[in-house]
């Protein structure tokens, strides 16, 4: 699935074609993707201005001169791709503009498009109980501190629990654990607030980076212009079973609640 990193990577392509742009072609190319496609998305979006683009933990946003804000989300294989050569049997939703065409292509059709008002878009369902970004000036160990506090399960669900920060993922949270240091399986509340403080660096570290590489492409993953994002070759432990770590020990995997962790039981404890 998308995280954060390629979903901002997506918003900024997404910018470089749809800043100040007029869409003049809205069209739904099937009634649903995972939720049924919102019924007056075409009228709302046709001949309105985008005025700005940005991200919501793993949420795109598109907010145009209506007052509306079209939120997608690009579930397990979705990505957009700019002026397609042809246009697919998984390119669901179709936006066009005087010098661009975009397509959002999603061969699962776990991805999804909702429209709300921007004034409402903090009591959107999908955003109430969300936490700070990692990137933003909120999350830090004093939130982090208080957050965690008395919660004795392992840190890496508490980092993926969206409640406590959001858009985090588990190659991200892998990668920064490994960073920091710390073993997945630890006791969240149980971290002291020196380490906790050197995990939000190596979390703001970690994003920053895979933002500059273009996210990490696994299967479906490209960037809006195609290319694919390279963070994987930057991967500390992530997808590294059997291989070394960088302090010399050996990357491990486990099994938590279905999902693969990569660890190094040598360097963090």
């Amino acid at each position: 699935m998308p995280e954060l990193p390629e979903v901002e990577t997506t918003v900024a392509g997404l910018r470089a074609v749809l800043q100040d742009a007029e869409l003049i072609e809205v069209e739904t190319r099937r009634a649903d993707m995972r939720f049924p496609f919102p019924e007056d998305l075409r009228q709302r979006l046709t001949g309105a201005r985008v005025t700005a683009l940005g991200r919501r933990a793993k949420y795109g946003l598109i907010d145009t001169d209506r007052g509306d804000t079209m939120i997608f989300h690009l579930g397990m294989s979705g990505r957009w791709r700019i002026d397609p050569p042809e246009i697919g049997k998984h390119d669901h939703l179709l936006l066009g503009t005087a010098r661009h065409r975009l397509a959002l292509h999603d061969p699962r059709r776990f991805g999804f498009v909702q429209l709300t008002e921007r004034s409402a878009l903090a009591t959107f369902p999908a955003f109430v109980a969300l936490g700070p970004e990692p990137l933003g000036e909120a999350f830090d160990a004093d939130y982090l501190a208080a957050a965690l506090m008395g919660r004795a399960a392992p840190i890496k669900a508490m980092l993926l629990d969206q409640r406590i920060v959001a858009g985090l993922g588990n190659i991200y949270v892998c990668e920064a654990l490994n960073m920091a240091g710390i073993a997945p399986t630890r006791a969240a509340g149980r971290i002291g607030k020196a380490r906790l403080a050197r995990l939000v660096d190596a979390i703001r570290d970690v994003l920053q980076a895979a933002i500059a590489a273009g996210g990490s492409t696994l299967r479906d993953y490209a960037r809006p212009d195609g290319e694919l994002g390279y963070f994987a070759k930057d991967w500390r432990v992530y997808g590294r079973e059997g291989l070394a770590c960088v302090c010399g020990g050996i990357v491990r995997r486990r099994l938590d609640s279905g999902r693969s962790t990569f660890y190094c039981a040598a360097c963090q404890r």
